[in-house]
Protein backbone atom coordinates (compact mmCIF):
# COMPACT_ATOMS: atom_id res chain seq x y z
CA UNK A 1 0.00 0.00 0.00
CA UNK A 2 1.44 3.54 -1.72
CA UNK A 3 2.72 5.59 1.83
CA UNK A 4 0.31 8.93 2.10
CA UNK A 5 2.79 12.25 2.42
CA UNK A 6 3.18 13.91 5.17
CA UNK A 7 2.35 17.28 5.52
CA UNK A 8 5.42 18.53 5.14
CA UNK A 9 6.57 16.89 1.85
CA UNK A 10 3.06 17.92 0.55
CA UNK A 11 3.56 21.62 0.96
CA UNK A 12 5.87 22.10 -1.99
CA UNK A 13 3.42 21.02 -4.08
CA UNK A 14 0.67 22.98 -2.99
CA UNK A 15 2.97 25.82 -3.17
CA UNK A 16 3.91 25.32 -6.70
CA UNK A 17 0.57 25.75 -7.71
CA UNK A 18 0.38 29.59 -7.23
CA UNK A 19 4.15 30.23 -8.36
CA UNK A 20 2.98 28.58 -12.19
CA UNK A 21 -0.07 31.13 -11.61
CA UNK A 22 1.96 34.07 -10.67
CA UNK A 23 4.38 33.28 -13.74
CA UNK A 24 1.25 34.30 -16.38
CA UNK A 25 0.60 37.47 -14.26
CA UNK A 26 3.78 38.83 -15.52
CA UNK A 27 3.50 37.93 -19.14
CA UNK A 28 2.46 41.34 -21.08
CA UNK A 29 -1.25 41.34 -21.69
CA UNK A 30 -4.34 43.44 -22.31
CA UNK A 31 -5.13 41.99 -18.90
CA UNK A 32 -2.17 41.43 -16.85
CA UNK A 33 -1.48 45.79 -17.71
CA UNK A 34 -4.83 46.59 -17.42
CA UNK A 35 -3.80 45.59 -13.90
CA UNK A 36 -1.01 48.32 -13.08
CA UNK A 37 -1.78 51.77 -12.24
CA UNK A 38 -1.71 54.25 -15.44
CA UNK A 39 1.05 56.68 -13.61
CA UNK A 40 2.79 52.96 -13.54
CA UNK A 41 2.25 52.70 -17.27
CA UNK A 42 3.49 56.15 -17.97
CA UNK A 43 6.58 56.04 -16.37
CA UNK A 44 7.65 52.57 -18.21
CA UNK A 45 6.94 54.46 -21.14
CA UNK A 46 8.62 57.00 -20.56
CA UNK A 47 11.41 55.29 -19.54
CA UNK A 48 11.71 53.39 -23.03
CA UNK A 49 11.37 56.38 -25.17
CA UNK A 50 14.45 57.59 -22.93
CA UNK A 51 16.45 53.84 -24.14
CA UNK A 52 14.74 54.01 -27.80
CA UNK A 53 14.51 56.55 -30.22
CA UNK A 54 12.35 54.61 -32.46
CA UNK A 55 9.73 53.71 -29.86
CA UNK A 56 9.83 57.17 -28.63
CA UNK A 57 8.96 58.42 -32.53
CA UNK A 58 6.35 55.60 -32.21
CA UNK A 59 4.33 57.04 -28.87
CA UNK A 60 5.21 60.76 -30.34
CA UNK A 61 3.11 59.54 -33.40
CA UNK A 62 0.36 58.10 -31.54
CA UNK A 63 0.43 61.52 -29.37
CA UNK A 64 0.23 63.57 -32.67
CA UNK A 65 -2.99 61.11 -33.67
CA UNK A 66 -4.87 62.97 -31.17
CA UNK A 67 -4.20 66.04 -33.38
CA UNK A 68 -5.94 64.02 -36.44
CA UNK A 69 -4.02 63.11 -39.65
CA UNK A 70 -2.44 66.43 -40.52
CA UNK A 71 -0.42 66.38 -37.28
CA UNK A 72 1.19 62.79 -38.01
CA UNK A 73 1.34 63.53 -41.47
CA UNK A 74 3.78 65.97 -40.39
CA UNK A 75 6.33 63.84 -38.45
CA UNK A 76 6.12 61.54 -41.45
CA UNK A 77 7.67 64.28 -43.63
CA UNK A 78 9.64 65.84 -42.00
CA UNK A 79 11.42 61.93 -41.32
CA UNK A 80 11.28 61.58 -45.27
CA UNK A 81 12.99 64.83 -45.96
CA UNK A 82 15.73 63.65 -43.52
CA UNK A 83 16.32 60.93 -45.38
CA UNK A 84 16.31 62.56 -48.81
CA UNK A 85 18.43 64.80 -48.01
CA UNK A 86 20.88 62.77 -45.96
CA UNK A 87 24.57 61.50 -47.66
CA UNK A 88 26.33 59.77 -45.04
CA UNK A 89 27.13 55.98 -45.31
CA UNK A 90 25.46 53.67 -42.88
CA UNK A 91 28.10 50.72 -41.44
CA UNK A 92 27.24 47.55 -40.22
CA UNK A 93 27.68 49.64 -36.62
CA UNK A 94 24.97 51.82 -37.35
CA UNK A 95 22.81 49.80 -39.57
CA UNK A 96 20.57 48.39 -36.78
CA UNK A 97 19.83 51.03 -35.07
CA UNK A 98 19.40 53.01 -38.78
CA UNK A 99 16.76 50.00 -39.88
CA UNK A 100 14.77 50.36 -36.55
CA UNK A 101 14.72 53.75 -37.31
CA UNK A 102 13.46 53.36 -40.82
CA UNK A 103 11.06 50.41 -39.62
CA UNK A 104 9.54 52.63 -36.60
CA UNK A 105 8.66 55.09 -40.05
CA UNK A 106 6.92 52.42 -41.84
CA UNK A 107 5.16 51.57 -38.43
CA UNK A 108 4.15 55.23 -37.87
CA UNK A 109 2.40 55.54 -41.35
CA UNK A 110 0.57 52.22 -40.82
CA UNK A 111 -0.83 52.30 -37.46
CA UNK A 112 -1.46 56.17 -37.17
CA UNK A 113 -2.01 57.70 -40.22
CA UNK A 114 -3.72 54.78 -42.22
CA UNK A 115 -6.03 54.67 -40.14
CA UNK A 116 -6.81 58.27 -40.30
CA UNK A 117 -6.72 58.76 -44.05
CA UNK A 118 -5.74 55.91 -46.38
CA UNK A 119 -4.50 58.19 -49.08
CA UNK A 120 -2.21 60.41 -47.03
CA UNK A 121 -0.86 57.36 -45.52
CA UNK A 122 -0.23 55.80 -49.26
CA UNK A 123 1.29 58.90 -50.35
CA UNK A 124 4.09 58.50 -47.79
CA UNK A 125 4.54 55.10 -48.77
CA UNK A 126 5.55 56.02 -52.32
CA UNK A 127 7.58 58.83 -50.94
CA UNK A 128 9.14 56.22 -48.76
CA UNK A 129 9.77 53.78 -51.54
CA UNK A 130 10.66 56.30 -54.23
CA UNK A 131 13.66 56.89 -52.42
CA UNK A 132 14.83 53.22 -51.73
CA UNK A 133 17.28 53.20 -54.21
CA UNK A 134 19.52 56.18 -52.23
CA UNK A 135 18.62 55.04 -48.92
CA UNK A 136 20.06 51.64 -50.07
CA UNK A 137 23.09 52.82 -51.57
CA UNK A 138 24.13 54.15 -48.47
CA UNK A 139 23.68 51.59 -45.98
CA UNK A 140 25.90 48.19 -45.30
CA UNK A 141 22.98 45.80 -45.73
CA UNK A 142 24.41 42.81 -47.35
CA UNK A 143 22.13 40.73 -45.25
CA UNK A 144 19.13 42.26 -46.93
CA UNK A 145 17.89 43.44 -43.25
CA UNK A 146 16.83 47.12 -43.99
CA UNK A 147 16.32 46.24 -47.74
CA UNK A 148 13.35 44.58 -46.08
CA UNK A 149 11.78 47.10 -44.69
CA UNK A 150 10.83 48.58 -47.80
CA UNK A 151 9.68 45.26 -49.18
CA UNK A 152 7.09 45.56 -45.85
CA UNK A 153 6.15 49.02 -47.24
CA UNK A 154 5.84 47.87 -50.36
CA UNK A 155 3.22 44.89 -49.55
CA UNK A 156 1.53 47.55 -47.29
CA UNK A 157 1.33 49.98 -50.04
CA UNK A 158 -0.47 47.08 -52.54
CA UNK A 159 -2.56 46.26 -49.98
CA UNK A 160 -3.82 49.64 -48.90
CA UNK A 161 -4.44 50.66 -52.62
CA UNK A 162 -6.43 47.25 -53.55
CA UNK A 163 -8.61 48.54 -50.68
CA UNK A 164 -9.57 51.72 -52.15
CA UNK A 165 -12.75 53.04 -53.72
CA UNK A 166 -12.27 51.75 -57.78
CA UNK A 167 -11.88 55.44 -58.91
CA UNK A 168 -9.22 56.14 -55.88
CA UNK A 169 -7.26 53.08 -57.06
CA UNK A 170 -7.37 53.69 -60.52
CA UNK A 171 -5.68 56.96 -59.95
CA UNK A 172 -3.44 56.84 -57.39
CA UNK A 173 -1.55 53.62 -59.32
CA UNK A 174 -1.53 56.00 -62.94
CA UNK A 175 0.30 59.04 -60.34
CA UNK A 176 3.25 56.77 -59.87
CA UNK A 177 3.79 55.65 -63.63
CA UNK A 178 5.91 58.61 -63.93
CA UNK A 179 8.06 57.26 -61.24
CA UNK A 180 8.55 53.93 -62.36
CA UNK A 181 10.01 56.10 -65.39
CA UNK A 182 12.61 57.37 -63.01
CA UNK A 183 13.71 54.37 -61.76
CA UNK A 184 12.86 50.86 -63.40
CA UNK A 185 14.21 48.91 -61.36
CA UNK A 186 13.16 50.50 -58.27
CA UNK A 187 10.24 49.03 -55.83
CA UNK A 188 7.99 50.70 -57.50
CA UNK A 189 7.74 49.28 -60.57
CA UNK A 190 7.48 46.25 -58.85
CA UNK A 191 4.82 47.86 -56.72
CA UNK A 192 2.67 48.64 -60.22
CA UNK A 193 3.24 45.05 -61.47
CA UNK A 194 1.77 43.46 -57.97
CA UNK A 195 -0.67 46.12 -57.47
CA UNK A 196 -2.56 45.02 -60.87
CA UNK A 197 -4.06 41.69 -59.67
CA UNK A 198 -5.38 43.53 -56.52
CA UNK A 199 -7.17 46.56 -58.54
CA UNK A 200 -10.94 46.42 -59.32
CA UNK A 201 -11.91 45.53 -62.58
CA UNK A 202 -13.58 49.08 -63.53
CA UNK A 203 -10.18 50.81 -62.67
CA UNK A 204 -8.32 48.43 -65.24
CA UNK A 205 -9.60 50.80 -68.50
CA UNK A 206 -8.15 53.85 -66.92
CA UNK A 207 -5.04 52.35 -65.86
CA UNK A 208 -4.30 50.65 -69.20
CA UNK A 209 -4.91 53.97 -70.78
CA UNK A 210 -2.56 55.89 -68.44
CA UNK A 211 0.08 53.14 -68.93
CA UNK A 212 -0.15 53.81 -72.36
CA UNK A 213 0.47 57.58 -72.00
CA UNK A 214 3.38 56.90 -69.91
CA UNK A 215 5.08 54.26 -72.43
CA UNK A 216 4.63 57.35 -74.74
CA UNK A 217 7.18 59.50 -72.58
CA UNK A 218 9.43 57.02 -72.37
CA UNK A 219 11.61 56.69 -75.55
CA UNK A 220 12.29 53.61 -77.58
CA UNK A 221 16.50 53.80 -77.42
CA UNK A 222 17.73 50.46 -77.47
CA UNK A 223 20.90 51.54 -76.29
CA UNK A 224 19.65 53.27 -73.12
CA UNK A 225 19.27 50.59 -70.67
CA UNK A 226 17.19 52.58 -67.86
CA UNK A 227 14.58 53.34 -70.60
CA UNK A 228 14.57 50.10 -72.33
CA UNK A 229 14.10 48.82 -68.85
CA UNK A 230 11.02 51.45 -68.14
CA UNK A 231 9.50 50.43 -70.86
CA UNK A 232 9.43 46.63 -70.11
CA UNK A 233 7.95 47.27 -67.04
CA UNK A 234 5.05 49.25 -68.21
CA UNK A 235 4.64 46.92 -71.25
CA UNK A 236 4.46 43.90 -68.61
CA UNK A 237 1.89 46.28 -66.42
CA UNK A 238 -0.28 46.80 -69.40
CA UNK A 239 0.69 43.01 -70.43
CA UNK A 240 -1.28 41.94 -67.25
CA UNK A 241 -3.70 44.24 -67.76
CA UNK A 242 -5.16 42.48 -70.48
CA UNK A 243 -4.40 39.21 -69.19
CA UNK A 244 -7.01 40.32 -66.44
CA UNK A 245 -9.73 41.06 -68.90
CA UNK A 246 -9.48 37.88 -71.31
CA UNK A 247 -8.03 39.65 -74.41
CA UNK A 248 -5.40 36.92 -75.91
CA UNK A 249 -4.90 39.01 -78.76
CA UNK A 250 -3.91 42.29 -76.66
CA UNK A 251 -1.64 39.73 -74.31
CA UNK A 252 -0.02 38.33 -77.96
CA UNK A 253 1.03 42.02 -78.80
CA UNK A 254 2.60 43.35 -75.95
CA UNK A 255 4.95 39.95 -75.87
CA UNK A 256 5.87 40.50 -78.85
CA UNK A 257 6.97 43.99 -77.80
CA UNK A 258 8.43 43.15 -74.77
CA UNK A 259 10.28 39.94 -76.11
CA UNK A 260 10.73 41.10 -79.04
CA UNK A 261 12.41 37.88 -81.62
CA UNK A 262 12.44 35.46 -78.03
CA UNK A 263 8.49 35.39 -76.84
CA UNK A 264 7.56 32.81 -74.75
CA UNK A 265 5.78 30.73 -76.72
CA UNK A 266 4.48 28.79 -73.70
CA UNK A 267 2.16 31.75 -72.39
CA UNK A 268 0.92 32.47 -75.55
CA UNK A 269 -0.24 28.72 -76.15
CA UNK A 270 -1.61 28.59 -72.91
CA UNK A 271 -4.11 31.22 -73.33
CA UNK A 272 -5.08 30.60 -76.45
CA UNK A 273 -5.92 27.10 -75.18
CA UNK A 274 -8.27 28.58 -72.58
CA UNK A 275 -9.67 30.63 -74.79
CA UNK A 276 -10.62 27.89 -76.88
CA UNK A 277 -7.88 28.68 -79.85
CA UNK A 278 -6.64 25.39 -80.67
CA UNK A 279 -5.45 25.58 -83.60
CA UNK A 280 -3.93 28.67 -82.90
CA UNK A 281 -2.60 27.48 -78.80
CA UNK A 282 -0.90 23.89 -80.98
CA UNK A 283 1.26 26.25 -83.30
CA UNK A 284 2.18 28.30 -80.92
CA UNK A 285 3.70 25.63 -78.54
CA UNK A 286 5.30 23.99 -81.11
CA UNK A 287 7.29 26.89 -82.17
CA UNK A 288 10.87 26.84 -81.05
CA UNK A 289 11.57 27.95 -77.47
CA UNK A 290 14.25 30.11 -77.47
CA UNK A 291 16.98 30.46 -74.59
CA UNK A 292 16.76 27.37 -71.80
CA UNK A 293 13.71 28.37 -69.53
CA UNK A 294 15.63 26.62 -66.63
CA UNK A 295 13.38 26.83 -63.29
CA UNK A 296 15.00 27.01 -60.16
CA UNK A 297 13.39 24.77 -57.25
CA UNK A 298 14.18 24.57 -54.00
CA UNK A 299 15.65 20.97 -54.23
CA UNK A 300 18.20 22.51 -56.88
CA UNK A 301 19.01 25.53 -54.61
CA UNK A 302 19.82 23.33 -51.49
CA UNK A 303 21.38 20.31 -54.17
CA UNK A 304 22.80 23.17 -56.62
CA UNK A 305 21.37 20.76 -59.28
CA UNK A 306 19.07 22.09 -61.81
CA UNK A 307 15.64 20.54 -63.04
CA UNK A 308 16.27 21.26 -66.98
CA UNK A 309 13.52 19.37 -67.78
CA UNK A 310 10.51 21.81 -66.12
CA UNK A 311 9.90 23.30 -68.86
CA UNK A 312 9.88 20.50 -71.98
CA UNK A 313 7.68 18.29 -69.12
CA UNK A 314 5.11 21.57 -68.87
CA UNK A 315 5.21 22.31 -72.96
CA UNK A 316 4.96 18.64 -73.65
CA UNK A 317 1.72 18.33 -70.88
CA UNK A 318 0.14 21.36 -73.20
CA UNK A 319 0.65 20.17 -76.35
CA UNK A 320 -0.77 16.79 -75.35
CA UNK A 321 -3.78 18.75 -73.67
CA UNK A 322 -3.99 20.52 -76.95
CA UNK A 323 -4.53 17.82 -79.28
CA UNK A 324 -6.26 16.00 -76.93
CA UNK A 325 -9.08 18.41 -77.11
CA UNK A 326 -8.67 19.03 -81.03
CA UNK A 327 -9.75 15.18 -80.73
CA UNK A 328 -6.28 13.74 -81.94
CA UNK A 329 -5.85 10.80 -79.23
CA UNK A 330 -3.21 9.10 -81.41
CA UNK A 331 -0.74 11.91 -81.68
CA UNK A 332 -1.26 13.25 -78.02
CA UNK A 333 -0.62 9.13 -77.11
CA UNK A 334 2.69 9.16 -79.22
CA UNK A 335 3.70 12.15 -77.57
CA UNK A 336 3.65 10.39 -73.96
CA UNK A 337 5.21 7.91 -74.97
CA UNK A 338 8.17 10.17 -76.66
CA UNK A 339 8.03 12.30 -73.81
CA UNK A 340 8.75 9.12 -71.21
CA UNK A 341 11.76 7.57 -73.28
CA UNK A 342 13.38 10.64 -73.67
CA UNK A 343 13.29 11.70 -69.86
CA UNK A 344 11.67 8.70 -67.87
CA UNK A 345 8.73 10.71 -67.04
CA UNK A 346 6.81 8.99 -64.91
CA UNK A 347 3.66 10.92 -64.87
CA UNK A 348 3.69 10.67 -68.60
CA UNK A 349 4.21 6.94 -68.34
CA UNK A 350 1.16 6.51 -66.10
CA UNK A 351 -0.89 9.00 -68.06
CA UNK A 352 -0.33 7.02 -71.45
CA UNK A 353 -0.66 3.68 -69.77
CA UNK A 354 -4.41 4.55 -68.57
CA UNK A 355 -5.32 5.02 -72.10
CA UNK A 356 -3.78 2.08 -73.72
CA UNK A 357 -7.07 -0.55 -74.61
CA UNK A 358 -7.26 -3.34 -72.13
CA UNK A 359 -4.64 -6.06 -71.54
CA UNK A 360 -2.39 -3.60 -73.63
CA UNK A 361 -0.76 -2.15 -70.46
CA UNK A 362 1.31 -5.00 -69.18
CA UNK A 363 3.61 -5.03 -72.49
CA UNK A 364 3.87 -1.23 -72.90
CA UNK A 365 5.13 -1.29 -69.04
CA UNK A 366 7.45 -3.84 -69.89
CA UNK A 367 9.01 -1.96 -72.56
CA UNK A 368 9.14 1.20 -70.53
CA UNK A 369 10.75 -0.74 -67.97
CA UNK A 370 13.75 -2.20 -71.01
CA UNK A 371 14.02 1.63 -71.30
CA UNK A 372 14.24 2.54 -68.51
CA UNK A 373 17.21 -0.18 -67.57
CA UNK A 374 19.00 0.74 -70.30
CA UNK A 375 18.82 4.76 -70.01
CA UNK A 376 22.08 6.34 -70.37
CA UNK A 377 21.69 8.80 -67.28
CA UNK A 378 21.79 6.21 -64.52
CA UNK A 379 20.76 8.12 -61.74
CA UNK A 380 17.50 9.21 -63.38
CA UNK A 381 16.85 5.66 -64.30
CA UNK A 382 17.45 4.87 -60.49
CA UNK A 383 15.00 7.52 -59.34
CA UNK A 384 12.27 6.22 -61.56
CA UNK A 385 12.21 2.63 -60.96
CA UNK A 386 12.82 3.31 -56.87
CA UNK A 387 9.33 5.99 -56.95
CA UNK A 388 7.29 3.64 -59.18
CA UNK A 389 8.03 1.59 -57.73
CA UNK A 390 10.23 -1.67 -59.23
CA UNK A 391 12.83 -2.50 -56.37
CA UNK A 392 13.15 -5.76 -58.43
CA UNK A 393 14.78 -3.90 -61.38
CA UNK A 394 15.97 -0.78 -59.40
CA UNK A 395 18.21 -3.49 -57.26
CA UNK A 396 19.58 -5.40 -60.35
CA UNK A 397 20.11 -1.36 -61.83
CA UNK A 398 22.60 -0.65 -58.96
CA UNK A 399 24.80 -3.89 -59.12
CA UNK A 400 24.48 -3.73 -62.89
CA UNK A 401 25.95 -0.32 -63.09
CA UNK A 402 28.23 -1.33 -59.59
CA UNK A 403 30.86 1.39 -60.76
CA UNK A 404 28.74 4.08 -61.86
CA UNK A 405 27.44 5.35 -58.05
CA UNK A 406 29.68 8.27 -56.62
CA UNK A 407 28.10 9.19 -52.85
CA UNK A 408 28.21 12.59 -53.86
CA UNK A 409 24.64 12.40 -55.47
CA UNK A 410 23.35 11.28 -51.85
CA UNK A 411 19.90 13.02 -52.76
CA UNK A 412 19.54 9.69 -55.24
CA UNK A 413 21.69 6.74 -53.34
CA UNK A 414 20.39 7.52 -49.85
CA UNK A 415 16.45 7.36 -50.33
CA UNK A 416 17.27 4.50 -52.91
CA UNK A 417 19.41 2.60 -50.94
CA UNK A 418 16.69 2.57 -47.64
CA UNK A 419 14.18 1.57 -50.24
CA UNK A 420 16.27 -1.39 -51.36
CA UNK A 421 17.09 -2.68 -47.79
CA UNK A 422 14.36 -5.12 -47.34
CA UNK A 423 14.14 -5.94 -51.34
CA UNK A 424 17.54 -6.05 -52.82
CA UNK A 425 20.12 -6.00 -49.36
CA UNK A 426 23.29 -6.50 -51.43
CA UNK A 427 22.16 -3.28 -53.43
CA UNK A 428 21.32 -1.37 -50.99
CA UNK A 429 24.86 -2.29 -49.07
CA UNK A 430 26.45 -0.71 -51.96
CA UNK A 431 25.06 2.31 -51.74
CA UNK A 432 25.58 2.94 -48.17
CA UNK A 433 29.03 2.18 -48.96
CA UNK A 434 28.99 4.46 -51.72
CA UNK A 435 28.01 7.21 -49.28
CA UNK A 436 29.99 6.64 -46.24
CA UNK A 437 33.31 6.79 -48.28
CA UNK A 438 32.56 10.03 -49.95
CA UNK A 439 31.85 11.25 -46.81
CA UNK A 440 35.23 9.85 -45.35
CA UNK A 441 37.66 10.11 -48.45
CA UNK A 442 35.97 13.97 -48.18
CA UNK A 443 36.13 14.52 -44.90
CA UNK A 444 33.10 15.91 -44.68
CA UNK A 445 32.27 16.30 -41.11
CA UNK A 446 29.47 17.87 -41.06
CA UNK A 447 27.91 14.56 -42.78
CA UNK A 448 29.41 12.38 -40.04
CA UNK A 449 26.47 11.69 -38.19
CA UNK A 450 25.14 10.66 -41.83
CA UNK A 451 27.82 7.83 -42.38
CA UNK A 452 27.32 6.81 -38.96
CA UNK A 453 23.71 5.73 -39.17
CA UNK A 454 24.53 4.58 -42.35
CA UNK A 455 27.19 2.18 -41.04
CA UNK A 456 24.75 1.19 -38.81
CA UNK A 457 22.55 0.24 -41.46
CA UNK A 458 24.85 -1.16 -42.89
CA UNK A 459 25.40 -3.56 -40.44
CA UNK A 460 22.20 -4.83 -40.04
CA UNK A 461 21.73 -5.93 -43.73
CA UNK A 462 25.59 -6.98 -44.58
CA UNK A 463 26.97 -9.73 -43.26
CA UNK A 464 30.23 -8.71 -44.39
CA UNK A 465 30.02 -5.48 -42.76
CA UNK A 466 32.99 -6.27 -40.27
CA UNK A 467 35.13 -6.63 -42.64
CA UNK A 468 34.22 -3.01 -44.07
CA UNK A 469 34.72 -1.65 -40.95
CA UNK A 470 37.85 -2.90 -40.55
CA UNK A 471 38.60 -1.19 -44.50
CA UNK A 472 37.69 2.42 -42.37
CA UNK A 473 39.24 1.68 -39.65
CA UNK A 474 42.93 1.26 -41.25
CA UNK A 475 41.80 4.34 -44.07
CA UNK A 476 40.36 6.56 -41.89
CA UNK A 477 41.28 5.89 -38.15
CA UNK A 478 42.05 9.03 -37.46
CA UNK A 479 38.88 10.92 -38.62
CA UNK A 480 37.67 10.88 -34.35
CA UNK A 481 34.45 12.85 -35.14
CA UNK A 482 33.15 9.85 -37.09
CA UNK A 483 34.17 6.77 -34.69
CA UNK A 484 32.87 8.84 -31.60
CA UNK A 485 29.46 8.71 -33.37
CA UNK A 486 29.43 5.61 -34.37
CA UNK A 487 30.04 4.61 -30.79
CA UNK A 488 30.44 0.90 -29.87
CA UNK A 489 28.48 -0.27 -32.55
Amino acid sequence: MARKPSKAEAAPAREEAPRRKGARRTTPSPETLSALRPDRLIALILGETERNPAFKKIVSAALAALQGPEAVAAIVDRRLSALEGARGFIDWQRRRAFTADLNATVSVILSELRPLDPVAALDRLVRFLHGASGVLARVDDSLGITEGVYERAAEAAVEIAGALPEAEAGRFAGRILPLVADEPDGPLAMLVLDLVPRLPEGALPGLDADLAQALAAVPDAPGDWRATRARGRLLRARQDIADRRGDVDAFIALERAVAGEAPDTGAVAERLFAAGRLDEALDWVRRPRQGNGTILTREALITGRVDTETPARARAALEIGILDALGRAGEAQDLRWQRFCDSLDAAMLRDYLAKLPDFEDDEALRAAFDRAMAFPQPYRALTFLINWPDLERAGRLVLDRAKTWEGERYEVLAPAAEALEQARPEAAALLYRRLIDDILERGRSQAYAHAARYLAQLDAIDPGASGYRDTLRREHGRKHGFWTLVGGR
